[in-house]
């Protein structure tokens, strides 16, 4: 009997790894065309994108990149630690992670905030009459694409803090640890398209 629910539980496993890998293709494939569409543009309207990129933070996107990168090591030590029966060590990693994420899309907020306090947002009275088509193209990009990614990472958070939750009751452990291993996978998804964005949108000019 033992036996059979723990076949189930691996077949479980071995399913939901595969829903989010083929989840995982499908948000490759969604934003793959955002960036072919973003370079399209960009060639037909390199100056233009070269002054928009001007207005663009590059501190607050470097500082945001290291957020990222520094949130998939813990998701990552996490899941080691979950993996050493060391519960606590994985608690305190995912809400480290967690922390991150809220840094990053705070970070974003403001970031957006002095977009919007200087006119720069799509349908504004200020882009339409004072900047050219293709300056307007690259900051409705740029708001499409950045604001695409904060919402896989608010979704991120959402599905770390199921995770958390089910680690805490004890639902998660060593020996059925998929949830994690999935959300870590989706956050990694989430740090790997912010890492083609940020050299796109804040470092080619």
């Amino acid at each position: 009997m033992s036996q059979a629910i723990h076949h189930d539980e691996h077949y479980d496993a071995e399913g939901s790894k595969i829903a989010m890998w083929l989840f995982i293709f499908t948000e490759l494939l969604l934003f793959g065309g955002l960036f072919i569409i973003y370079s399209v543009y960009r060639y037909l309207n390199q100056d233009a994108f070269h002054l928009a990129a001007e207005e663009l933070n590059t501190t607050i996107g470097a500082i945001n990149t290291v957020i990222l990168l520094v949130s998939s090591m813990t998701i990552a030590m996490s899941t080691s630690a979950l993996q050493k029966r060391q519960k606590g060590t994985t608690l305190l990693l995912l809400g480290i992670t967690l922390f991150l994420g809220l840094v990053f899309l705070v970070n974003k907020y403001f970031e957006w905030g002095v977009k919007f306090e200087h006119g720069i947002f799509p349908g504004s009275e200020h882009m339409t009459e004072n900047l050219s088509q293709g300056e307007i193209l690259f900051f409705g990009l740029y708001f499409v694409m950045t604001g695409l990614h904060a919402l896989h990472i608010i979704i991120g958070m959402i599905i770390i803090g199921v995770t958390v939750a089910k680690v805490s009751s004890g639902k998660v452990h060593a020996d059925r640890s998929a949830l994690l291993e999935n959300s870590g996978l989706y956050w990694h998804l989430v740090d790997l398209i912010w890492i083609f964005l940020f050299p796109l949108f804040y470092l080619i000019h």
